[in-house]
């Protein structure tokens, strides 16, 4: 079944969001190509930067499970004041496609913005590494970051998560697991339009079946990919952070969702949940707009979307004032 939207929203976006690759996420290899080919046009036409004047980039690996590594991409603001803050960022792509390129653009800007040391994870990919082999390499580059951190020249105490889409489910599993496996759990949680639930049962998911942009038919591929044998089963709240049954103790998170966007009820719901367990959470639906729109249209809104992301980590990051006596 196919469902029709009538979208409403400003003309550039409504233009960007109709231009956007429809992926075939049933054919994986043939995802990935598209995305390149996607990212090739769009540097090609200026819109995919690839340095800045302001920022050192380095890439670097890092061990992950002990028969693998991951591949990780320092960006370095070249005013750097040590010990800094540290973003750990996850990218998206539905688990199945993306990689250090992706979202280099946004990493980079969000180094040069938040003066923050930004490290990206180029995490394995479903269906060839299903669950649990992407969350066992980002919560790798998370210890790593805080083992590496003198070297690194960031602070322990101030080291964020974040990740947008399949990305928003990574960060927010490595800061579940973290707080269940004992160990410093991330000052803050950044979740874009994050993935969180594989039962696919909200409104949105229900509705926007065939939308542009992120719909059902793609999550139902994305879940058959990433969870594997498992799906259907006892899903890991560590692949669908939905599925934890206890949320107390997690770092304070900001959640963003979009309109047209089948996962935007799930983000909202995981907010209010970690609202109901305590955790300070700020919760910021951006109506008329679509999937990943951020990073795809070069609209007012989706500059001011990442104006606040920044300012949000700046604040969620900012050095700890030492108490009086």
């Amino acid at each position: 079944m196919m469902t029709f939207v009538r979208v409403s929203m400003e003309r550039e976006l409504r233009d960007v969001m109709s231009m956007l690759p429809r992926l075939d996420y049933s054919d994986p290899v043939a995802a990935r190509s598209e995305m390149n080919r996607f990212i090739r046009l769009s540097t090609m036409l200026g819109s995919h930067t690839l340095t800045d004047s302001e920022v050192d980039v380095v890439d670097r690996i890092c061990p992950s499970d002990g028969t693998s590594t991951v591949r990780v991409r320092l960006y370095v603001p070249r005013d750097l004041v040590n010990p800094a803050a540290a973003v750990i960022y996850f990218h998206g792509g539905a688990f199945v496609l993306g990689d250090l390129e992706i979202e280099h653009p946004r990493c980079l800007e969000m180094a040069k913005e938040t003066k923050a040391v930004v490290v990206a994870a180029d995490y394995r990919l479903a269906p060839e590494y299903p669950f649990p082999a992407a969350i066992t390499d980002c919560y790798a580059v998370y210890l790593w970051a805080i083992a590496e951190a003198d070297e690194l020249g960031i602070d322990v105490s101030r080291i964020a998560v974040a990740g947008s889409s399949a990305g928003g489910a990574l960060a927010a599993a490595v800061a579940l697991m973290s707080r269940d496996r004992g160990v410093r759990v991330p000052a803050f949680q950044l979740l874009l339009y994050p993935v969180i639930d594989d039962r696919m049962i909200t409104p949105s998911m229900i509705h926007f079946v065939d939308i542009q942009g992120w719909n059902r038919r793609n999550s139902e591929h994305m879940w058959t990919h990433y969870l594997g044998e498992r799906i259907g089963k006892d899903v890991s709240p560590y692949a669908a952070p939905a599925r934890a049954r206890d949320l107390r103790g997690l770092p304070p998170a900001y959640v963003m969702t979009a309109d047209y966007d089948a996962l935007r009820d799930e983000g909202i719901n995981y907010a209010q949940s970690l609202l109901q367990a305590g955790v300070r959470v700020e919760l910021h639906h951006y109506p008329e707009t679509f999937h990943a729109f951020d990073t795809t249209a070069a609209s007012e809104v989706s500059r001011r979307a990442r104006r606040e992301h920044y300012t949000v980590l700046c604040q969620a990051l900012q050095p700890r004032r030492s108490s009086s006596k």
